[in-house]
């Protein structure tokens, strides 16, 4: 896999992720900085990392098996190993600006 093929396939990720939202908070994982890793294998393998807003999510089962999904679906992906992880915990200093306006946290 070629730098640019990892780059886009990487950009394609994102953009299904985006289509995860917390539905506690009307905002996308990605725009919330609950996805830390995104990792592409030349085989077509992902591993991606990611947290909660909380270890006590009402959807810590099913908001993580929604964003695998989501990412075994993009064309290019042949697997996908997803970890929630809770080190470093998540905190609103790590949502984009995107999410912060939209949020009307500034």
């Amino acid at each position: 896999m070629t730098d640019q093929e990892r780059n886009t396939l990487r950009e394609q990720i994102i953009q299904a992720l985006k289509t995860v939202y917390d539905p506690e908070i009307p905002a996308d994982i990605y725009e919330l900085g609950l996805i830390y890793t995104i990792d592409i294998r030349d085989d077509g393998q992902v591993f991606l990392e990611m947290t909660l807003t909380t270890p006590m999510c009402p959807v810590a089962d099913s908001l993580p098996l929604e964003a695998q999904e989501k990412v075994m679906a993009v064309e290019g992906v042949k697997d996908v190993d997803l970890r929630v992880v809770f080190d470093p915990p998540w905190d609103k200093s790590k949502m984009s600006e995107e999410a912060r306006l939209l949020l009307d946290m500034f």
